[in-house]
């Protein structure tokens, strides 16, 4: 959907409460991984991968990425992206919460303070990252929330904007 256009009359999503919001944000800040879902600049089909996430100080999520994947060069090629966050448990894999975060991904520049702030970020989630946060293929990038799809549960679903996503 268009960022201007309206859902369907029937559009079975609902409209964000603060109990939705708060478990859009939980989702996000305990997820140590997610799916990253880009168009490959190839043929422009969708292209999922597993990545690791980190979240900054306003709940923007985090991305550490090789530029020898896949998925790199497609943010480089279209910064259009989705990252899918929630695991499952015990029983039916549909009946627990995930999120669907969708948005703009902005590589951070290795010179500025902006990359400092995320490596700093990072490494406070992923410690064992030390060995290889510094080779010199890998970036930051920062996923620029602009909308989001929360499935809380069976008949649970609900439209998140923007804001609905940052951190208290």
């Amino acid at each position: 959907m268009r960022d201007d256009a309206r859902p369907p009359a029937n559009d079975p999503f609902r409209e964000a409460d603060d109990a939705a919001r708060e478990l859009a944000r939980r989702l996000l800040a305990s997820a140590p991984h997610g799916a990253l879902a880009v168009l490959d600049p190839l043929d422009g089909h969708p292209l999922a991968s597993r990545v690791a996430v980190a979240l900054d100080v306003d709940g923007a999520p985090l991305l550490l990425l090789s530029s020898l994947s896949s998925h790199t060069a497609a943010l480089a090629a279209d910064p259009r992206c989705s990252l899918l966050v929630g695991e499952p448990g015990a029983g039916d894999p549909l009946a627990h919460p995930r999120l669907a975060v969708s948005g703009r991904a902005v590589r951070l520049d290795r010179t500025t303070p902006a990359h400092a702030h995320a490596r700093a970020r990072w490494l406070e989630r992923h410690p064992q990252a030390r060995t290889y946060v510094d080779f010199g293929d890998f970036g930051f990038w920062r996923l620029e929330p602009q909308r989001g799809l929360l499935n809380g549960g069976f008949a649970r679903a609900f439209r998140l904007g923007a804001a609905d996503l940052r951190a208290a």
